[in-house]
């Protein structure tokens, strides 16, 4: 089997380690000429059984959905168990003083029974931060937009960040939808592969379909369902595997269909997809060549190449946030902010919020536009729904990673913590969401715990309101990834309030208070 899946992998090692030293065995029951006895022929059999339980597992954690998997860790885990028991039991039943085994092979084989009977989960640092992430990217009870920085912090540790680790998943996930089992699930994993193809620029796909040309153009079904065409490789852009009809070469050489390369572009990736290398300018050049090469090969196949919109339409032009006209509507909002006038400063800090929430291009404009002071400075502001609308755009416009550091550098940090500790409860929540936000960014969870914002956050999370309270837990538990800020939340009292959460299941908060309390004893004592 190739590579086993991120999730399992430690735990697909371990038991094909396990396995491999029954080889021995094995090898010495292969030579045996006598009979065997009644006992030893069940005992192999059993043997024989389990074995091929633990391949199937194997397989599944081999070629299994990344995202499935990584959702029902809980029952794989269950499932290793059940395993490494069945081997365990079905060693223990050989008779080896009747099969003349050696002592040696005997040894060896007890040894691995034992390391089997003794085999525990195991949960890391990686698992919990792996646990939290997925609590905050597949909740449902929160309508604000998922941070890009958590989607692809998640991406990273399920491998699927490339294209091709997308196309592979892709594939996994239609045979699983095949699978009444995982019935329930489906809608969940296609919504969170969904989220990782935005973010790498692909173009999503129902896959539920089990005909996927179903809602393609006619021109694309054309392509797809005839048997003797195979389109050439160097025709298909790289993000979406679907044969180009605009193709672009980037910085690196590396041609991709120009609305796939811009969508990446436009979500503030600055690499080339396919390479990873950093791009040296973000120009594209159109392939006239490949495109001719296209035309004639469609042509020569008798295949009509899909038709796109013109780019160049004066509806979309109007309808791009980036376009002069929005541009026209946010930098006035943004000088608005410093104005002297209250209702002036609240009416344009509310819009601010509501287009930055809107699309990335619009949080990637008002900070290019120099947005982001102004509002740091409306942190201040002694009007409590000016501050609530200021704290609120903040967040939207962190979900940005360039815009994370931006935020940082102004200062805003320390105004965040105060908005924390004296705003009013809309306030305080998106407080609590955009420190755990920043503190995306390493150098953020030292600056936060160095500025004393922890407290404020222990403080909600006892506090506070459901919504604030699932803010403060994600945030503690991004912060305490950092040593130093295990003993703050400590010493600021955060294992109280997070007992309370244990007791109380209407909540629905207990896996989010086991993860930080398990987090918390690998470095800090709890009394």
């Amino acid at each position: 089997m190739g590579d086993y899946r991120v999730t399992q992998r430690k735990e697909s090692q371990n038991l094909v380690r396990r396995i491999k030293i029954m080889e021995v065995l094995l090898e010495e029951i292969r030579d045996i000429n006598e009979p065997l006895s009644n006992s030893a022929h069940a005992s192999f059999c059993n043997l024989r059984r389990a074995l091929l339980s633990a391949k199937k597992l194997l397989k599944t954690c081999s070629e299994g959905s990344k995202i499935y998997l990584a959702l029902e860790r809980e029952a794989i885990t269950g499932i290793f168990h059940s395993v490494n028991s069945k081997l365990s039991q079905a060693l223990d039943e050989i008779p080896y003083q009747d099969l003349n085994i050696s002592e040696e092979v005997k040894e060896q084989t007890e040894l691995m029974g034992h390391q089997l009977r003794r085999a525990k989960r195991r949960t890391d640092t990686q698992d919990l931060e792996l646990s939290m992430d997925m609590m905050v990217v597949f909740s449902k009870e929160d309508e604000r937009n998922a941070d890009i920085a958590i989607l692809e912090r998640l991406a990273k540790k399920l491998e699927l960040g490339t294209s091709e680790e997308l196309k592979e998943e892709t594939k996994a996930v239609r045979r699983l939808a095949k699978d009444k089992r995982a019935e329930e699930h489906m809608q969940v994993i296609l919504d969170v592969l969904n989220k990782f193809k935005q973010i790498a620029g692909i173009e999503e796909t129902n896959l539920m379909l089990e005909d996927h040309n179903v809602n393609k153009p006619l021109e694309q079904q054309q392509i797809i369902k005839s048997p003797t065409t195979e389109i050439p490789q160097e025709f298909l852009c790289p993000i979406t595997l679907e044969i180009m009809t605009d193709p672009v070469i980037v910085a690196t050489g590396q041609t991709y269909e120009r609305e796939s390369i811009q969508k990446w572009l436009d979500s503030n990736h600055r690499t080339c997809p396919k390479s990873g290398q950093v791009l040296e300018h973000l120009s594209l050049a159109p392939n006239y060549a490949l495109k001719n090469l296209i035309i004639q090969w469609c042509d020569k196949n008798k295949i009509q190449l899909p038709r796109k919109k013109d780019q160049s339409s004066p509806d979309i032009a109007t309808d791009d946030p980036s376009s002069p006209g929005h541009k026209s509507t946010i930098i006035p909002l943004i000088q608005d902010l410093s104005s002297t006038h209250l209702d002036v400063q609240r009416e344009a800090v509310h819009k601010l919020r509501l287009l930055s929430k809107e699309s990335p291009e619009n949080r990637i404009l008002i900070a290019e536009s120099s947005g982001i002071p102004p509002l740091v400075q409306l942190l201040s502001n002694p009007d409590s729904k000016t501050k609530e609308h200021a704290v609120t755009t903040l967040l939207n416009l962190s979900i940005d990673s360039t815009n994370k550091q931006l935020i940082t550098e102004h200062g805003a940090i320390p105004t965040i913590i105060e908005v924390l500790q004296n705003g009013n409860v809309g306030s305080k929540e998106n407080a609590a969401a955009t420190l755990f936000s920043l503190s995306m960014l390493d150098e953020n969870k030292v600056t936060i715990g160095l500025s004393d914002g922890i407290p404020p956050l222990v403080n909600l999370l006892a506090n506070g309101t459901i919504r604030g309270k699932r803010d403060a837990a994600t945030a503690l538990f991004n912060l305490s990834l950092n040593t130093m800020n295990k003993a703050r939340a400590v010493e600021a009292g955060i294992v109280k309030p997070l007992l309370n959460l244990l007791e109380d299941n209407e909540l629905g908060m207990i896996d989010e208070a086991l993860s930080i309390l398990l987090l918390l004893s690998y470095e800090v004592r709890v009394t």
